[in-house]
């Protein structure tokens, strides 16, 4: 009885809000199955990472280099002192903008909207070819892509066709080039998004704002863009993220070229890593592309939050 009467003064001094031993055990239970696949993130994601973070603290080099010494924050000086990185970053910002978040994203909803006027056919049909274009790998599409754009290519030979003039769209305006190029391979990904979006539209508010004679382009903006707005953030979000790590498209097409007209910071890191051997200043370079993408996901997401 003494023992009862202990045990439970016992658990009453307890300090309030503390799990009991037997709810611990529950928790660690619980989350067991949880730790190989914690064990494996840790092994090749997090610690991957890490040995990155380190290396772009260093001048380790592919070659010619005994060992490499610890640098501190002197790659990142480098890099914006350097004018070949500084013209990678405005490059890379222009190709996103034109091609995620004014190409991808304003073709996709267009589609989405033709498609789901048009009929089941040509629904079909349209679906299938947008699609084929997204399935291809990124450098079988930038091989394609080069040959429709090259001074003897398919381009061209239309224009000559048309009795239009030609010229070497590689060379004089590659990052249009390149901004095409994606546009036509990423876009299906934001008709799929949009098109479930707007499926999801319920069809009496469209009526009623037809009946009360709203036009195509007041339903546009007043209706379907405020009701759509969360797919429309998620849509920016996740192209703009493909778009920034965009390498084998370029690659194919014209190797940052001519000169370092069409070289984004995904082209000057793998220049400068692999084949300058600048393993330290390269990887420094792919952490700067990191916080773009971060800094890109931030503005998303507190645009998107706003909105809610």
């Amino acid at each position: 009885m003494t023992g009862a009467v202990a045990g439970k003064a016992a658990a009453r001094a307890r300090t309030p809000g503390a799990p009991s031993p037997g709810r611990v055990r529950t928790r660690l239970l619980r989350w067991s199955p949880l730790a190989p696949a914690t064990v494996l993130l840790l092994l090749f994601l997090v610690g991957p990472i890490g040995y990155c973070v380190f290396i772009a603290f260093t001048d380790t080099q592919l070659t010619g280099q005994e060992s490499a010494s610890f640098v501190g924050l002197a790659n990142f000086r480098h890099a914006f002192g350097d004018p070949a990185f500084r013209n990678a970053v405005v490059l890379t910002l222009v190709f996103t903008v034109l091609s995620s978040i004014l190409g991808q994203n304003t073709l996709g909803l267009a589609l989405a909207g033709l498609m789901r006027r048009a009929s089941r056919p040509v629904r079909s049909l349209t679906g299938a070819l947008v699609i084929c274009a997204w399935v291809l790998p990124e450098i079988v599409a930038g091989f394609l892509l080069y040959t429709f754009f090259e001074r003897r290519g398919t381009l061209n030979a239309l224009l000559e066709w048309l009795h239009l003039p030609t010229q070497n769209w590689l060379f004089t305006l590659p990052v249009l080039a390149v901004s095409f190029a994606n546009v036509w391979r990423g876009t299906a990904f934001s008709m799929l998004i949009y098109s479930a979006a707007l499926a999801e539209i319920p069809q009496e508010v469209t009526e009623s704002a037809e009946v009360d004679g709203a036009g195509g382009v007041r339903r546009l903006w007043h209706i379907t863009l405020p009701m759509i707005r969360r797919s429309i953030g998620t849509s920016l979000m996740l192209n703009t993220l493909q778009t920034l790590s965009v390498f084998g498209l370029i690659w194919a097409m014209t190797r940052g070229g001519p000169g370092n007209r069409s070289q984004t910071l995904p082209v000057f890191m793998y220049d400068q890593a692999f084949l300058k051997s600048l393993i330290g200043y390269g990887t420094a370079v792919a952490l700067l592309l990191l916080l773009v993408g971060a800094l890109f996901s931030a503005v998303y997401l507190r645009l998107m939050r706003e909105e809610v």
